[in-house]
């Protein structure tokens, strides 16, 4: 549980806390406890990362990261995968991959858990395209459904088996019936 301090915190207050399991999101001033995952949530974020960065690294192409801290705009959330182009992955001054990254994502996804607000995470979606996402999904394992959320906040429904947008350059043709069928194991 996240104890709330007494008086409003700055986001630089905010990133100098220690990190929470699960992990805590400052949003305009606030701060938010993210869901602890459970096993579709954790396989479905596996294999989207898997997937992703199987097509994208070994070209340099894009990575994704699962749970990866993105701080921009006055806010810092944590989307439950965040795919950046390899050109804007942040990198320190010795060429290794920088701890913060203090931009938004490329692709920002987010699962869906149970008891999760839909708006919540929604929300999340619509401010990373505010500020240059080019993509959103928002996936909902109870309804198999997942939302693209595109610039200028415009969203769309994809169901069965209609194919998801992908970010330009990344070659990889999925269905939304593809991404639940993941959470088979029999």
């Amino acid at each position: 549980m996240v104890k709330t301090p007494s008086k409003p915190l700055t986001l630089e207050e905010f990133l100098n806390l220690p990190e929470t399991k699960p992990g805590t999101e400052f949003i305009q001033g606030k701060i938010r406890q993210k869901s602890i995952p459970q096993a579709e949530h954790s396989l479905l974020q596996g294999e989207l990362c898997s997937v992703i960065n199987n097509i994208t690294e070994e070209e340099k192409i894009a990575y994704a990261f699962p749970e990866l801290r993105c701080t921009f705009g006055g806010n810092s959330i944590i989307p439950d995968v965040s795919v950046f182009r390899w050109s804007r992955i942040p990198i320190n001054s010795s060429g290794k991959i920088a701890n913060r990254f203090e931009t938004y994502p490329d692709l920002s996804i987010e699962i869906l858990s149970p008891r999760q607000s839909l708006t919540r995470v929604l929300e999340n979606l619509l401010y990373c395209s505010q500020y240059g996402t080019e993509l959103g999904w928002l996936i909902d394992p109870g309804e198999k459904r997942i939302l693209g959320v595109f610039p200028e906040q415009k969203v769309q429904l994809f169901r069965g088996d209609q194919e998801l947008p992908i970010l330009t350059g990344i070659d990889l043709q999925l269905t939304v019936e593809q991404i639940f069928n993941w959470l088979k194991f029999s």
